[in-house]
């Protein structure tokens, strides 16, 4: 083993690596961990969207935690304390399969984030301080960029920060979320008590392939990220031990965090008004009348004395709530592509740690500088409709996210023959069985987005998003499938920038 080069190492690793490495700080302890994964997995942005569905999104939601959710966390717990360098699932990636398709698949994983955080984050946050603070009304144009301009680059102030500052962003959002989805499902419990409550029948609960086929996506979307804490490896205090603790534990509390606030919502609010960028806001604003105000026969809801605090406390929860889900993807996002830069896997320049805040400084103003691009042609393209800006770039963003875990998946079975003597301090049962699974899944789910019904109908009317039409369906293929493409030739393009980094490694082994 060459000098300085640790045991998770490739052997030919560049001199980069160590160069960039010897930077990074450790300040990202057990429950650090811990607080960042529920950040990274508990994001109130999508719950409308998953209750829109009818009761049935209940049971999705459990299938999907036995099927999909609680495999992928024995998967990152041992990839994660074997392997835990800095750069986690793109070290996992290429070095199952090579730094080309650790490149590509790393720019899928990265360029979600700066899109989800310009286009569906930023537009929750406006419309939760719309809801509550501007009676519903919609901010002008310069009011609403000077809003979600702040709220992004608010976002990658902190994403820039130290570890031992920035961090604290996720422990907040982390007790937003459990001040926040607690507060509201006991006061849906109140509210039931008082006005009763819609209900459904068992019947209601029944699965069917339509709603599967809906909701597989996005709850796979809403389940993954396990492995976003092993970007940071290299400034873990004691990754190995620490990994499995806070996956485990994260995991449970994830599943009654979207559990409960989903089930409330179907009780109080009727499917038809359940709306996937509202449907919680109004959730929220109607069983907060308990505490003042009212909700007429036709459906609108007034709030008054303590309804009306009480609520705009829960306004600025859910935009604390949403600002810290885009920067702990953030933060854990651009750590990847700048491992990726100092690994010949994409341009030198983006892999540098500032040696001031031992973070990627280059990269997150980059993801800055795409989140306000984002913000300013989905706004445009959209003429200012704010349902409209969301489910677009919504779509967007679950579709890249999931692609790039066509590496993550597989990486653990591949991993386990190409590097058979790597201590595992964590082994997942049956970890062939288990790459399979979740790999399948993810194709199905990804086959979906771009061609919604398939196999059996393909661009059925009962598959298409709303507002899509079986006459638009090369439209609506082409909306989702050339983002993609792009995306994976600028993977391709950042992977043969990065020949340089690639070539000096070469020369320094001669």
């Amino acid at each position: 083993m060459a000098a300085g080069q640790t045991a998770f190492e490739p052997a030919d690793a560049p001199a980069a690596a160590q160069t960039e490495r010897q930077k990074l700080r450790k300040h990202f302890g057990r429950f650090d961990i811990l607080f960042f994964l529920l950040c990274t997995i508990v994001g109130v942005d999508t719950i409308g969207t998953v209750a829109s569905s009818g009761a049935e999104a209940f049971t999705w939601l459990i299938v999907l935690a036995v099927v999909f959710f609680v495999p992928s966390a024995l998967l990152i717990a041992e990839l994660g304390a074997a392997f835990p360098e800095e750069g986690g699932p793109y070290i996992w990636t290429s070095r199952a399969f090579g730094r080309l398709a650790g490149a590509v698949n790393n720019f899928l994983y990265w360029i979600t984030n700066p899109v989800w955080l310009g286009g569906t984050l930023a537009v929750a946050a406006v419309t939760a301080f719309t809801t509550f603070f501007n009676d519903g009304k919609d901010l002008s144009t310069p009011a609403f960029y000077v809003f979600a301009l702040v709220f992004i680059w608010v976002g990658v102030l902190a994403a820039i920060l130290s570890f031992d500052v920035g961090k604290w962003i996720p422990t907040i959002g982390a007790w937003s979320r459990f001040v926040l989805l607690g507060f509201f499902t006991l006061t849906v419990v109140i509210y039931g008590i008082k006005h009763g409550l819609h209900g459904f029948g068992v019947g209601d609960f029944s699965p069917t392939y339509a709603g599967f086929v809906g909701l597989v996506p996005v709850l796979m979307f809403n389940y993954v990220g396990f492995e976003l804490p092993n970007t940071a490896g290299d400034e873990m205090t004691d990754a190995q031990k620490d990994v499995p603790f806070a996956i485990f534990r994260s995991a449970a509390l994830s599943v009654v965090l979207y559990a409960l606030p989903i089930l409330g919502i179907l009780l109080v609010l009727p499917v038809k008004a359940i709306t996937g960028l509202g449907g919680f806001l109004d959730a929220i604003r109607q069983v907060f009348t308990v505490y003042g105000g009212n909700v007429a026969a036709d459906g609108t809801i007034t709030s008054s004395g303590a309804g009306t605090v009480l609520g705009d406390i829960a306004a600025v929860l859910f935009i604390l709530t949403v600002l810290s889900s885009g920067v702990t993807w953030v933060m854990g996002s651009d750590r990847a592509l700048a491992v990726s830069g100092y690994d010949g896997a994409a341009p030198r320049f983006l892999g540098v740690i500032s040696s001031r805040f031992g973070t990627p400084v280059r990269v997150n103003i980059l993801s800055g500088l795409v989140s306000t691009l984002v913000l300013v042609l989905a706004h445009e393209l959209t003429n200012g409709s704010a349902a409209k800006l969301f489910g677009a770039v919504l779509g967007l963003a679950i579709s890249t996210t999931l692609i790039s875990y066509l590496g993550i998946f597989p990486a653990l079975a591949v991993l386990r023959y190409k590097a058979p003597d790597v201590p595992r301090p964590y082994k997942a049962p049956a970890p062939i069985l288990i790459s399979v699974v979740l790999t399948l899944l993810i194709v199905f789910a990804s086959v979906q987005l771009l061609a919604p019904g398939a196999p059996t109908a393909w661009f059925g009317a009962d598959y298409l998003p709303d507002g899509w039409t079986h006459a638009e369906r090369v439209k609506y293929l082409l909306t989702e499938a050339v983002p993609l493409a792009a995306f994976v030739l600028l993977g391709v393009l950042f992977w043969a920038l990065g020949k340089p980094t690639r070539t000096a490694m070469s020369h320094a082994k001669e």
